[in-house]
């Protein structure tokens, strides 16, 4: 039996496990997958824990921290700069970015005109992924952090009516709403989103984060991460198999 995992630090937000099961199961496929909770990263690696794994997810907070302990990458994976999915091939592990190719997918349908600028709340390894399509398919962006580097980063109190009648897209990277702490949100001015906004929220448990739910009463057009979720496993389980 090949064994499939989800490297992060907490994990009990993540529907990866059963979404994993519930395909294996279907497809009568001798596989498992677990979550792998993991407080110190190279630890987890100095003992070769990874060697039970045919391959494994990344998630928060390990999806740039962990390219060092790789011994490859696709060119995908280098150009974005982080790693969601990690393949074991005979202990050689090479790392791949499927967020992008799944949050690509996930947004396709409510694209409009409207769509020319973003701003992308993190600067984590999942805002990486999402600046690199957003970018490919013509979109300029702009981040937003609560420690902003750069010309191309501001603060969130730097967030203003002019920028949100620029950006009428929006997508939050953070984990700020996550469960269990569904009534936060990232220091956003929803007041300040109209109908003729885009916001997406990777989140994806709850179904509907705060940032979401308060902009969705401004009149905006709102997505959670979970399609992006099945459409990015749906390919990392095409590189593990």
């Amino acid at each position: 039996m090949h064994k499939f995992g989800l490297l992060g630090k907490k994990l009990d937000y993540s529907f990866s496990k059963s979404f994993f099961t519930e395909l294996f199961d279907k497809n009568q496929i001798d596989a498992s997958y677990e979550n792998i909770e993991v407080a110190d990263l190279s630890k987890w690696f100095e003992d070769l824990c990874y060697a039970e794994f045919s391959g494994f997810s990344v998630t928060i907070p390990y999806k740039t921290e962990i390219i060092p302990f790789l011994d490859e990458l696709s060119e995908e994976a280098k150009i974005i700069g982080a790693v969601n999915t990690v393949k074991n091939v005979n202990g050689k592990l090479i790392g791949y970015n499927t967020d992008a190719f799944g949050f690509g997918q996930s947004i396709k349908p409510f694209l409009n005109n409207n769509h020319e600028r973003a701003i992308i709340l993190g600067t984590g390894g999942a805002s990486k992924a999402i600046a690199y399509v957003l970018k490919n398919i013509g979109l300029s962006v702009i981040f937003v952090s609560r420690n902003p580097k750069g010309n191309n980063e501001f603060g969130y109190d730097a967030i203003n009516e002019n920028m949100l009648n620029a950006c009428k897209m929006i997508v939050n990277c953070t984990p700020v709403g996550t469960f269990p702490e569904v009534d936060a949100k990232p220091n956003f001015p929803t007041d300040l989103i109209s109908d003729k906004h885009l916001v997406v929220d990777l989140i994806y448990n709850p179904e509907k984060s705060l940032l979401l739910r308060e902009s969705e009463k401004q009149g905006a057009i709102v997505l959670n991460g979970y399609s992006m979720l099945q459409e990015q496993a749906k390919k990392a389980w095409g590189i593990w198999n």
